[in-house]
């Protein structure tokens, strides 16, 4: 384990993240009763403790020892925004010198904070309206750095997350094993119930099976984005790996293995997925589903060239959208938009940052 590292000069360790079996394992190796890990785990997940210095009820040679060998938080914080709707935007380090981003968001009609994760550097998908599909991918996150996102806004920000979405860089379900992991973990450490936590995906479906047979209580989103192969493969070239009846009967499963309702996101792009046709298409498609429908307006992006390749709907294009739309007898809602004065869509701040280093 890595705490062996430590012990012979190596890089420390950093518990922000481990699940408490994890810290009672680097205690036992640190020669550390398993009730020692116990108070670890409290002073990072219960008071939010950034450092051993802070947890007083340890003495000053075990904080001295521990801190021979290891480190409280994971990440690093790089760069961080603040929007002028309270929306924060992170841009954070990995122990690898690789940057990801999360949000923290904040509504005025619900008294709890929202958090968007990442759990990939990059991505693989390449949807073309997306920033991190500029990027391209680099790895995927460890169910631990997935954590100290949440651990490491917390600490910042002093306030407390309650809502975590799975819908920063990357896909989760191309690392679905860690955002399994990282889901029991925030469960069981943080404090976030698997209700209040959702995992987006563009339609990997092989994951989507998989999270099903794990029968987490989680919502699973699916990023849909146009009701026909054609369109959808245009926009989200991953998609064309499975049909769309593929697609369809896994949101079933799904539903059918963890009785959760699905949401079914769409983007909508001027005279690209905006059409009255291709609303009836969705209302049609998601007929069958247990689901609700989120409308995403267009958060324009620049790709490598600096060109914006898509615009925004009107308005009303949004709306009669959304009334076509809502004939499925699903709820359609319209996606309140949080942060467009600070990059806060996927990847725009990690390419804005990047570009100018």
């Amino acid at each position: 384990m890595t705490s062996d590292n430590a012990r012979a000069g190596g890089t420390p360790v950093a518990l922000s993240g481990m699940s408490l079996e994890e810290l009672i394992e680097f205690a036992r190796q640190c020669g550390l009763p398993p009730f020692r890990a116990r108070q670890l785990h409290s002073w990072i997940y219960a008071r939010g403790a950034g450092s051993f210095a802070e947890m007083t009820d340890l003495s000053r040679q075990i904080r001295a020892d521990l801190a021979e060998r290891a480190t409280v938080p994971l990440l690093e914080m790089a760069h961080r925004q603040l929007s002028t709707d309270g929306t924060r935007k992170y841009l954070f380090r990995l122990p690898g010198g690789q940057m990801v981003e999360s949000v923290l968001m904040s509504f005025q009609d619900r008294p709890s904070l929202t958090a968007c994760l990442s759990s990939q550097v990059g991505c693989a998908v390449g949807c073309t309206f997306c920033a991190t599909g500029f990027m391209g991918f680099t790895r995927n996150l460890t169910a631990a750095e997935i954590v100290d996102q949440v651990m490491a806004i917390q600490r910042d920000s002093g306030l407390r997350v309650a809502n975590v979405v799975y819908m920063g860089q990357g896909e989760p379900l191309l690392n679905v094993e860690e955002v399994i992991r990282s889901v029991r973990t925030l469960g069981e450490s943080v404090g976030i119930g698997q209700r209040h936590i959702t995992v987006s995906t563009s339609g990997i479906v092989p994951g989507i099976r998989r999270l099903a047979r794990e029968r987490l209580q989680v919502t699973l989103a699916l990023s849909l984005h146009a009701p026909d192969a054609l369109t959808r493969g245009q926009i989200v070239p991953v998609s064309r790996k499975w049909g769309t009846t593929e697609l369809m009967d896994s949101l079933k499963e799904y539903y059918q293995a963890t009785g959760r309702r699905l949401t079914i996101e769409y983007v909508l792009l001027a005279g690209v997925t905006d059409r009255p046709e291709q609303a009836e298409m969705l209302a049609e498609l998601v007929g069958g589903l247990h689901c609700n429908v989120n409308l995403i307006p267009y958060n324009p992006t620049r790709n490598r060239s600096g060109e914006v390749c898509y615009q925004r709907p009107s308005l009303r294009a949004q709306q009669r959208f959304a009334e076509i739309a809502a004939r499925s007898g699903k709820t359609v809602t319209i996606r309140l938009e949080r942060g467009t004065d600070i990059d806060a869509a996927c990847g725009q701040l990690h390419n804005t940052y990047t570009a100018g280093a």
